[in-house]
């Protein structure tokens, strides 16, 4: 009784949520243009939204403007785009499948597996392709995930949402800490200051190949177990009821977890909180139907992170913040109001 009442308020969401997921997701779309166009246009060089637009549609290479334009900024922006969107889905399956409100690749420790193979990397073979350093970088999140869950499932209770956590945090400092004695040894401090505090400085169209095809298919494709990731999300034994097969559904939503924070963390560095906080105004937004909050978080992350860019590189120009602080400062502050709220509970 209890699961034909749970499959039917899934069910239910789809009709009685549609209209308003459509009508949030247009303006989330409209604002993530609109918030490309002025990261484009303003920085430390300000150039009108009418450059920018005729910079697209009409490049002229001889034209210093559209040069800047097309070389530095709009990679630099699309980059930051594909990788919130990237962090923000990859929180989002997260805190589906563990049911836990905390979950993010980068509270989590994953960002920090992938953080320190790219530290090992630069250390023992420091001109490797772009192409392998996305797998070294993925390597690393798969090696991160695998302990985080070993560690937190030793427990004869089993793995819990607070065990997760914790051994998230445990793994992220063995790994970063590692990273950091590398760093000193090989006196890559100043090369590796980049992944730490993440940005999106330096992006080329040769990176972007990689990180948009890689990281849109997988977006497209958890969309095929997004329906599942609801029902988990809601209770386990009641999924398995309705014929979910749990583990199948936990290991490919993990597995898309890995590739888009391996790959996200190989071009942009370390970046946490993007995939905390996004997924939590998804839900308050369109409800908690996993087939709304996948493509939402998509679109809330990219525009987080596009703006975040933008404030990084304009507060103080010309010189810029890290990407990851300007998020953090975000991002801080609601992963404690998170904890607080859980702990009331």
């Amino acid at each position: 009784m209890e699961a034909n009442t749970l499959n039917g308020k899934a069910t239910s969401l789809t009709g009685s949520k549609m209209w308003q997921f459509v009508i949030v997701g247009l303006i989330a779309t409209l604002g993530l243009i609109i918030s490309i166009f002025l990261a484009i246009a303003y920085g430390a060089k300000e150039m009108s939204l009418q450059t920018v637009w005729l910079s697209i549609v009409d490049y002229q290479p001889d034209k210093t403007l559209h040069q800047i334009i097309h070389e530095i900024r709009l990679p630099r922006v699309i980059a930051a785009a594909v990788v919130g969107a990237a962090f923000a889905v990859a929180g989002a399956l997260m805190q589906g499948v563990t049911r836990n409100p905390l979950a993010d690749a980068g509270v989590l420790g994953i960002n920090a597996g992938a953080a320190f193979m790219l530290a090992l990397s630069f250390a023992f073979f420091p001109n490797l392709p772009y192409f392998i350093v996305i797998l070294l970088s993925f390597v690393g999140a798969v090696g991160s995930t695998i302990s985080i869950y070993l560690l937190g499932s030793a427990s004869a209770n089993g793995l819990t949402p607070v065990r997760l956590t914790i051994a998230g945090a445990v793994v992220a400092a063995l790994l970063s800490s590692l990273s950091a004695g590398i760093a000193i040894y090989f006196d890559l401090a100043q090369d590796l200051a980049f992944w730490y505090a993440g940005g999106a400085a330096g992006i080329h169209w040769s990176h972007l190949k990689w990180l948009v095809s890689i990281i849109l298919t997988t977006i497209i494709a958890v969309m095929g177990i997004s329906r599942s990731v609801s029902l988990l999300s809601m209770d386990e034994e009641v999924a398995i009821n309705l014929g979910v097969k749990t583990k199948r559904v936990q290991l490919l939503a993990m597995a898309a977890v890995v590739v888009l924070a391996g790959v996200s963390v190989s071009v942009a560095g370390s970046i946490g909180f993007v995939g905390l906080i996004i997924p939590h105004i998804a839900r308050k937004l369109v409800g908690t139907d996993y087939r709304f909050i996948i493509p939402l978080s998509a679109i809330l992350g990219a525009e987080l992170l596009v703006l975040a860019d933008w404030a990084a590189r304009t507060i103080n120009p010309p010189q810029e913040l890290a990407l990851g602080v300007t998020v953090a400062l975000l991002g801080v502050p609601f992963f404690l109001y998170l904890a607080r709220k859980e702990r009331g509970r």
